[in-house]
């Protein structure tokens, strides 16, 4: 399903998948997304759904709506879009156009909450799997991430700053591959270009994505 993908300074913030009609973004905290910022008005913009159509409607806002950079009243959005709201960007996803089979599409580029903004190092995950653990991780080795360890519990984790680069890693039942999903620098795999085909993984693998370099470990 298509949804949106709310960052702020290139750091991801919030997900949000859209199931109804109508999703309402706002500084109140009734709206479906809240966004706590004064530039943001109480009810700012509904996000409509109109069987695979979403059309963002501005909703009298004080600052405006604008989608790629140009003021909005009311827009369908296509793949890609970029909707700003404050200071706040809201990447638009859509379903029809992951252009990677299921358990690769680009639905797993949340970042939690917990994921430390201050990094520049955003890791996250979705799609949770049957079996408990993974037996395999992705350690930092460079930037202010360094030494951090995540372990790839979900069939996708992506990792990297969106906008910039992001890659994810996919896990199969023959091993691990990864890919790249967005961004103009391409992350490398021991030295060579990832593309958006899957590259397998082995235990010891550098990949270096947006200036950072991690491991691939196998336990």
């Amino acid at each position: 399903m298509p949804k949106m993908i709310v960052s702020i300074d290139g750091v991801v913030i919030k997900e949000v998948q859209l199931t109804k009609d109508r999703t309402t973004l706002g500084r109140r905290p009734y709206n479906d997304v809240v966004i706590d910022n004064l530039a943001v008005s109480g009810e700012h913009a509904v996000f409509q759904m109109t069987g695979n159509d979403v059309f963002v409607e501005d909703l009298n806002s004080t600052n405006g709506t604008y989608v790629n950079g140009k003021a909005a009243k009311k827009q369908q959005l296509h793949h890609g879009d970029s909707v700003e709201v404050g200071k706040y960007k809201i990447r638009f996803v859509g379903e029809a156009d992951d252009g990677f089979e299921k358990t690769m599409a680009v639905k797993s580029s949340a970042v939690s909450s917990s994921a430390p903004a201050a990094s520049g190092f955003p890791v996250s995950s979705s799609s949770e799997l049957s079996e408990a653990g993974s037996g395999a991780s992705i350690k930092v080795l460079s930037g202010a991430a360094a030494g951090r360890e995540v372990s790839l519990t979900k069939v996708v984790t992506t990792v990297g700053k969106p906008g910039v680069a992001v890659a994810a890693i996919t896990k199969r039942q023959a091993g691990f591959v990864v890919h790249h999903v967005e961004g103009a620098g391409n992350p490398t795999l021991n030295g060579a270009p990832i593309g958006p085909e899957p590259v397998s993984l082995k235990n010891g693998d550098l990949i270096e994505l947006a200036g950072t370099q991690m491991q691939f470990v196998q336990h």
